[in-house]
């Protein structure tokens, strides 16, 4: 019973406040839309710059989609209560992962079940969030899953204006219209060597696609 009553609670989420809060206040605006996955299974790979990155990715999907959707995220933040332990879980619907290495288990070993099962999932390769518009360097748990799934589409996001909306620390939104563009799907067919500098390529590729963002002034880039 339980099980139902949040599969309808997270529906309920995300086809209602969230997709109002996209619509009106982000104003997201998605170039190449059609490129987002419909089914799994598929891994979309983002930079990572604010919490808004997960609900903004989940509300562009196809809302049939939604029970199959599994963002993949820290362990340590997001069940460190139990209530945040539940929302994350049973409505964001998170995969949750071990951060920093060590242990003798392989951290990934859930997302590859989610893979296995057909299910679509939201992968930040750097690994944590970032600096608004500024890709960190990715690390290599995306390479290995998609040597592991030579045959899953890996399909590249940029966010744009996330970060500015709600940055990392701060708990106080202030409204700043959100661009994204979705690239064409990488295979792990040929992950070789270069591949994961293959990805980033294609992901700051999509950020020159974009609209500069002239409502902000970096200080570290005056003269």
């Amino acid at each position: 019973m339980n099980g139902i009553l949040n599969r309808m609670l997270r529906w309920l989420f995300f086809n209602g406040p969230v997709r109002v809060f996209v619509l009106l206040a982000l104003g997201v605006h998605v170039r190449h839309r059609e490129r987002l996955p419909e089914q799994g299974p598929a891994i979309i790979v983002a930079n990572h710059n604010s919490h808004l990155d997960t609900l903004l990715l989940m509300s562009l999907l196809p809302a049939r989609t939604l029970p199959r959707v599994r963002p993949v995220a820290a362990g340590d933040y997001f069940l460190r209560n139990r209530f945040l332990a539940w929302f994350a879980r049973e409505i964001i619907g998170i995969i949750p992962i071990r951060r920093g290495g060590g242990g003798h288990t392989d951290p990934l070993v859930p997302v590859d079940a989610a893979l296995e099962r057909g299910e679509i999932v939201i992968f930040f390769p750097e690994g944590t969030r970032g600096e608004p518009e500024r890709l960190a360097p990715l690390k290599k748990g995306i390479f290995h899953l998609a040597r592991r799934h030579p045959g899953v589409p890996v399909i590249p996001v940029w966010i744009q204006g996330a970060g500015r909306a709600l940055p990392r620390g701060e708990a106080l939104f202030v409204p700043f219209f959100c661009d994204l563009a979705v690239g064409a799907p990488l295979y792990g067919h040929d992950a070789g060597a270069g591949w994961l500098e293959t990805l980033r390529t294609r992901m700051c590729a999509l950020q020159s696609e974009l609209p500069a963002l002239h409502w902000y002034e970096d200080p570290d880039d005056e003269d």
